[in-house]
């Protein structure tokens, strides 16, 4: 059977991410989200995962705050963790391997699920926010060793992949690097007893005609998520309904809103079991695991 976990990421980031994710969620659209712990909405989304903790809803570490003027810094104001002329956290994931140091890394990243769990949330997960935690930018591999280190302390499973597949590598990633990946992320999740799902989606925006229609781009979407192996794999999204605040925020607002629509959407989940390729959450895969 092919397994499919679509998380919802960036919840917390802002208001709009929020409202999308509570009407998933409450609508039954939707099976597993994470949270941006320093970003303004954040005690927000915290509260609907307390309030509601049958959602699998975990944590989103976040190392990166990549947009124009609405920017966050880190909750421990680590001086490697952000820029100095700003003191907001580094824009992109490659900036943030090359000037972190890890204590302040792993401080950081235990600062962010302590707050979540003092507010009275358990969370069911972790993933990284842009990546910045995985090393393959600068070959930093120390970042997943520490993520899969703190996740194994609060007995999180976390977003990483055990196994590859030529179909699913990301555009701009050499194939013997992101083959790379799982062989550390196999040792590491081992070591420190970290669940991990079998294979990753990276999502890809930049296929040619993709941003033409919403049509087109649900066909191709879904191309891709049915165009997986046998297993459990993992892709995510970034759902936000439209509003001003997305607006003034992103310039690829339309992204997240057709994100959100296809997640929405009835026919999205029929449409997949119809192609042997069923929606699970990651309290689903800690199951499956336990059962091996």
């Amino acid at each position: 059977m092919k397994y499919l976990i679509v998380n919802a990421d960036d919840f917390g980031m802002c208001n709009a991410a929020n409202e999308a994710v509570f009407d998933l969620f409450r609508s039954g659209r939707l099976y597993s989200s994470t949270i941006m712990m320093p970003c303004p909405a954040a005690e927000d989304a915290v509260r609907f995962a307390v309030e509601n903790p049958q959602y699998a809803i975990g944590i989103h570490l976040t190392l990166t705050s990549e947009w124009g003027t609405y920017r966050w810094s880190s909750m421990t104001r680590g001086k490697s963790l952000e820029e100095p002329d700003t003191g907001y956290m580094w824009k992109e994931s490659d900036i943030v391997e090359k000037n972190v140091k890890y204590d302040e890394v792993e401080k950081e990243l235990k600062a962010q699920i302590n707050k979540a769990l003092k507010m009275g949330m358990r969370p069911s997960h972790a993933d990284n926010h842009m990546g910045s935690l995985y090393g393959h930018y600068t070959g930093r591999f120390g970042m997943l060793r520490l993520a899969l280190k703190v996740c194994g302390r609060y007995r999180l499973p976390y977003r990483m992949f055990l196994k590859t597949d030529r179909r699913l590598c990301p555009k701009g990633i050499p194939y013997p690097v992101f083959s790379l990946l799982p062989i550390l992320s196999r040792y590491w999740s081992k070591k420190h007893n970290v669940i991990l799902p079998d294979y990753m989606i990276f999502p890809d925006w930049d296929v040619p005609g993709m941003r033409d229609s919403y049509e087109a781009y649900r066909e191709q979407i879904l191309k891709i998520w049915t165009d997986i192996p046998d297993g459990v794999t993992e892709t995510f999204v970034h759902p936000s309904v439209e509003c001003d605040e997305l607006k003034s925020i992103t310039a690829r607002w339309q992204d997240r809103v057709w994100e959100y629509n296809l997640m929405k959407d009835p026919e999205t989940e029929k449409y997949l079991l119809s192609k042997g390729v069923k929606l699970i959450s990651y309290r689903d895969l800690v199951e499956m695991r336990k059962k091996k």
